[in-house]
């Protein structure tokens, strides 16, 4: 019999200007119907919480992102970390010794496999407004000061480094999911 482990699913686009609307508690009976237990979401941005059987991620990812879009009826790029790792990332603390103030955003942006190209770091945008300060195993820190340029503009530089198969999530998204987890 397979062990349970904890996940935590990261859906990208979903709920966003009232496009791709994907109900949190209709995603909670599926997540039920497909035999997923205890499952938790948090906001409405597509972070789910659950416990499954022990197996792959990559085809976890796989098979959630299949039956989201036959229930749902549009794509729905779904990252998936185990507990341990989303444990090891807070561990990590990789915005220490960053000043916070009220402009400055913390982003982590998930990615489903390494970036084959090697970066130095910190690699600022050419404004100055954004950086990105830590490459860890499929992760990506970095930092936004909102008083310069929009969330925008960092998420473009990402999708123009790594792709659009990847998906951010703020800092305190993270702080609030270790609550969830207890």
């Amino acid at each position: 019999m397979a062990n349970n482990q904890t996940y935590i699913a990261l859906l990208r686009g979903i709920n966003v200007g009232g496009h791709h609307k994907l109900p949190m508690a209709d995603l909670k009976k599926l997540m039920a119907k497909k035999g997923f237990k205890n499952t938790i979401t948090l906001l409405n941005s597509g972070n789910v919480i659950f416990e499954g059987a022990e197996e792959d991620i990559a085809q976890l990812e796989e098979r959630m992102a299949a039956f989201l879009e036959e229930e749902f009826g549009f794509p729905v790029p779904t990252l998936i970390r185990s507990r341990k790792e989303i444990e090891q990332i807070l561990a990590s603390d990789p915005f220490k010794g960053i000043e916070v103030t009220k402009d400055t955003r913390l982003y982590l942006t998930f990615l489903r496999e390494n970036p084959d190209q090697e970066f130095e770091l910190p690699l600022f945008s050419e404004d100055g407004y954004y950086q990105i300060i830590e490459l860890q195993d499929r992760l990506i820190c970095s930092v936004l000061d909102v008083s310069g340029t929009k969330t925008t503009k960092g998420m473009d530089i990402l999708e123009k480094l790594f792709g659009k198969d990847v998906t951010t999530r703020n800092w305190n998204t993270l702080l609030r999911i270790e609550k969830k987890l207890g």
